[in-house]
């Protein structure tokens, strides 16, 4: 009797927990945020960059200090409506002295508001994930302490993955019920995460950057992308360069020039439309949107090197509603 009352008890712990799982699911379908107050009468601007490696300016071969600082005031200027990081802020995300740095070159991104969306890199959790992440929230509060979450803004529905966690079942499960929700407003999926779903054919094979897991994930993407009412666009860091691509519909832009030391990219391929052969590619990505269509330019460092630097036009491609 004992045992049959234990196993019923077991039952319906089993049955608990999948109710509650389901309305988790249900939950998280809806936007984690949602902002109301975007400017009107004007086209939204969006800005994309990342891979920056705060820290310490005497640390000049992990980063370049200079070019860093230039374009965190750079992008502060610019006075985007929306700010997206594509990681690897810090160098070390547990060092609370990177952090330290970070608000003093970005202090510009501060006292102009900047509505700034952040996404989990490798470096956040380095050398230890526990105070790295406790530091990563404690920058940017807004987040209220999600890894990943949604924003809608407007037509825009944004995702953002936590890359160290991506293929967690947990986050998976989130991903599927955000994708299965969809609200019919949104003319974009913006994903932003840190490592990318494609590269050039160099990283490719010398790095293994996708590997299989994350190459899976991509088809899923592609698979939901094409069943969707929405255009997708996956915004990614990682890759100190510049990449982008068209595959399957979605567009893939790599924006990992914020300051960290250049990745030369000798082998591109034919899949990558940035075909410049031009090095170091530090650089940021904006996009101006207007209803259902957007221009995105991707401005490039000329001078790095130089006391007096500048930007420079290097890339331009659109994005349409479906």
């Amino acid at each position: 009797m004992v045992r049959w009352l234990g196993f019923f008890l077991a039952i319906i712990c089993i049955f608990t927990a999948a109710q509650q799982s389901l309305a988790q699911d249900r939950a998280d379908g809806g936007p984690t945020f949602t902002v109301s107050d975007l400017p009107t009468g004007r086209p939204l601007r969006i800005i994309v960059y990342g891979d920056m490696r705060f820290t310490e300016t005497s640390n000049t071969s992990d980063t370049d200090p200079g070019v860093r600082k230039w374009l965190a005031q750079k992008v502060g200027e610019e006075k985007p409506d929306i700010l997206l990081l594509t990681g690897d802020m810090p160098f070390h995300g547990s060092n609370p002295a990177d952090w330290k740095i970070y608000d003093q070159e970005t202090a510009l991104w501060t006292q102009e508001r900047l509505r700034i969306y952040p996404t989990v890199g490798n470096h956040e959790g380095l050398p230890d994930p526990i105070s790295g992440m406790k530091n990563y929230f404690a920058a940017y509060p807004q987040i209220e302490r999600h890894n990943y979450y949604s924003v809608q803004m407007g037509n825009i529905y944004l995702i953002t993955l936590d890359s160290s966690t991506m293929h967690d079942w947990k986050q998976r499960r989130w991903l599927d019920a955000q994708l299965n929700h969809l609200p019919p407003s949104a003319d974009f999926v913006f994903f932003l995460f840190h490592l990318p779903l494609v590269s050039d054919l160099q990283t490719a094979f010398m790095v293994g950057i996708p590997d299989p897991p994350t190459l899976a994930l991509r088809h899923e993407i592609e698979a939901r992308a094409a069943a969707s009412h929405a255009k997708f666009a996956i915004f990614n860091g990682h890759i100190h360069n510049y990449e982008r691509f068209e595959i399957n519909g979605i567009t893939h832009v790599i924006s990992g020039g914020g300051g960290a030391r250049p990745y030369p990219v000798f082998i591109r391929g034919d899949q990558d439309l940035y075909r410049f052969r031009t090095y170091p590619n530090f650089n940021y990505v904006v996009i101006t949107m207007e209803g259902k269509h957007a221009e995105a330019k991707m401005y490039r460092v000329t001078d790095p090197d130089s006391d007096k630097r500048s930007v420079e036009l290097q890339d331009s491609f659109r994005l349409d509603a479906k």
